[in-house]
């Protein structure tokens, strides 16, 4: 194989993957240009089409759907071998794919950065933030960090953060108004922020506990947001109860300027785990990564 035929399947790869020549050649570091006058020699030497095209839309042709099942274990292989290569350096290095959460991000990843790129000059993070379970096998990421409760039992999970307790809040001026809720099912009568589930088009239901045994309640409102700090911005406005991590309105909470309700009844999830595929070999920068952020209970 020439080596030019290597670079353009691993180019094919990510196009069909990405169905879009625009996103591959962002993931690629290359022009649009290059990158489809680089498929376009690929298929004119193998003498078939690979990608079909429109204006709107990339997608794998049949012979481009067969050469991509084929090809993928073959790159990821190629991976692993580099990766084990590179481990030999002693000093991990390369870039990173990381998907996690605004919350993740900020309660758990954020604070260890500084000691991690201290210890690790050479190692780059390239974090996409995104609420929804993204495939990490598909979109060629490293790892994943989530809640551990919704991490698939096929990936290799390690635990970074502690539980994470919930909380329902509303202002001072939100109280005036209204009396607060004796229990959650009382939420029904009252103007509640909601959070938007962009995979599903649903709003998330709001967690409760009873006696050890979780329900959910549905809630509704005049504001629904799919960022969390436009939800606590609203509830220290008065426009509503906003269902939100504890220690994301911490301060709120000991200034008085939001007001914590049905505090017997909220749960507290399990804590973050970074999870990976266990197809592949732990690369030396992600497993220095992991030794950073693992959760060491006190």
């Amino acid at each position: 194989m020439k080596r030019e035929d290597l670079y353009d399947l691993a180019a094919f790869s990510v196009v069909a993957e990405k169905r879009s020549f625009t996103r591959a050649a962002a993931e690629l570091g290359m022009s649009q240009s290059a990158l489809s006058h680089a498929i376009k020699s690929l298929e004119e030497r193998l003498g078939v089409r690979l990608l079909s095209r429109t204006t709107r839309s990339v997608s794998a042709t049949d012979a481009g759907e067969r050469l991509l099942r084929s090809l993928q274990p073959a790159l990821e292989e190629i991976a692993s071998s580099v990766d084990a290569v590179g481990a030999m350096s002693g000093t991990p290095s390369g870039t990173l794919r990381l998907t996690a959460t605004v919350h993740a991000l900020r309660a758990v990843v954020m604070p260890r950065l500084p000691a991690f790129f201290a210890s690790h000059p050479d190692i780059r993070l390239d974090i996409i933030v995104d609420d929804n379970l993204i495939d990490i096998v598909a979109e060629r990421i490293d790892a994943g960090i989530r809640f551990g409760d919704i991490v698939e039992k096929d990936m290799i999970a390690v635990r970074i953060g502690p539980d994470v307790p919930m909380i329902v809040v509303g202002s001072p001026s939100y109280f005036a108004r209204y009396a607060a809720p004796e229990t959650p099912r009382g939420l029904s009568e009252h103007r509640c922020i909601n959070y938007r589930l962009l995979k599903t088009g649903g709003f998330y239901a709001w967690d409760f506990e009873e006696q050890g045994r979780p329900f959910q309640v549905r809630v509704e409102g005049p504001l629904s947001f799919n960022n969390s700090d436009m939800i606590r911005q609203s509830a220290l406005e008065g426009h509503g109860l906003a269902y939100v991590y504890v220690d994301e309105v911490a301060y709120d909470v000991a200034a008085g300027r939001l007001i914590p309700i049905l505090q017997d009844w909220c749960p507290t999830f399990p804590g973050y785990y970074l999870y990976r595929s266990s197809r592949r070999q732990t690369p030396p920068a992600l497993a220095a990564l992991i030794d950073v952020l693992r959760h060491r209970s006190r």
